[in-house]
């Protein structure tokens, strides 16, 4: 496998494209689990090593596209020599039916690579679909559609690159970048109030703290919550959280948010809405690669 390949791909790409994201070793260990110890021992049974095959990646159904130059860098990383031209960026919206990418190259080296580079960009475009679809239903109310942590083991950077690329906003990246107090944290260090002031004693500047009853506002803002998520609430009991708070601090609702039911929830002046299945539950997008023999 070629790791100069793969790091001209991303240099191509852009590397801030996806911070921290290292694009080499993401194709190197994807293609090893494929491979294994044996390799592809259908491509090298069946395909004579001086086969050469075109084929064209395509979208069957409207999609927000994500992942095409990361399924780029799986082909480059096996022919060095792969032309590949890309028909789509990422984040763009496309029609059923519209062609995405297309590659000439090594026979084998594009069938072994096939399947990584579109599970990838199935993932990655389902994501960003549904999240343009929760974009789509919140436009004109104010609130902003953000990620949570629900995200696949070892696949959170490329799963929020998703979410942005279908026009929502990343939440927290991690545990680290802000404190998240949340119900069980609550009960430990009695009460909501108490919760927050250490947060705010440990030095943390960003303290979001989750709150799932109009009477715990208070003291959440006394403590020094810098952000409220506004848990389970109905729209009705939403836009009375949101009255209590006038600004003092940003509102995010979160917590069972479905597309049906979305934009009541953004319409109630909260800031943010913060919904898990983007990463969760997205369904991948249909995407197909066809190949001919050239």
């Amino acid at each position: 496998m070629t790791d100069a390949a793969a790091i001209d791909a991303v240099n191509a790409w852009g590397s801030a494209a996806i911070p921290g994201f290292d694009l080499a070793a993401f194709v190197r260990a994807t293609l090893a689990e494929d491979l294994g110890e044996g390799g592809d021992i259908t491509a090298a049974a069946v395909i004579p090593a001086a086969a050469r095959f075109r084929g064209v990646m395509a979208s069957r159904d409207a999609i927000a596209a994500a992942g095409l130059p990361i399924a780029e860098a799986f082909f480059r990383a096996l022919d060095a020599d792969v032309r590949v031209e890309r028909l789509v960026e990422d984040g763009a919206r496309v029609a059923a039916g519209t062609e995405l990418l297309r590659i000439e190259g090594s026979a084998r080296a594009m069938l072994t690579a096939e399947r990584s580079a579109l599970n990838t960009v199935q993932h990655l475009s389902g994501i960003a679909t549904l999240t343009a679809a929760y974009v789509d239903a919140i436009a004109g109310t104010g609130a902003t559609l953000l990620d949570t942590r629900k995200t696949i083991p070892g696949l959170r950077l490329l799963e929020k690159y998703a979410v942005r690329m279908g026009g929502g906003r990343n939440h927290r990246m991690g545990l680290w970048d802000a404190a998240m107090i949340k119900d069980n944290h609550v009960a430990v260090a009695g009460g909501v109030e108490q919760a927050a002031a250490r947060a705010k004693a440990a030095g943390i500047a960003r303290i979001m703290v989750e709150v799932d009853s109009l009477d715990q506002i208070e003291g959440a803002l006394a403590g020094g919550a810098t952000w409220l998520l506004l848990d389970n609430m109905a729209p009705a009991m939403l836009r009375d959280a949101v009255a209590r708070v006038a600004g003092r601090v940003p509102t995010e609702a979160s917590g069972g948010v479905r597309l049906e039911t979305v934009r009541a929830i953004a319409g109630s002046g909260v800031d943010y809405v913060s919904v898990g299945r983007l990463t969760q539950s997205a369904p991948a997008a249909d995407i197909g690669l066809d190949f001919a023999a050239i």
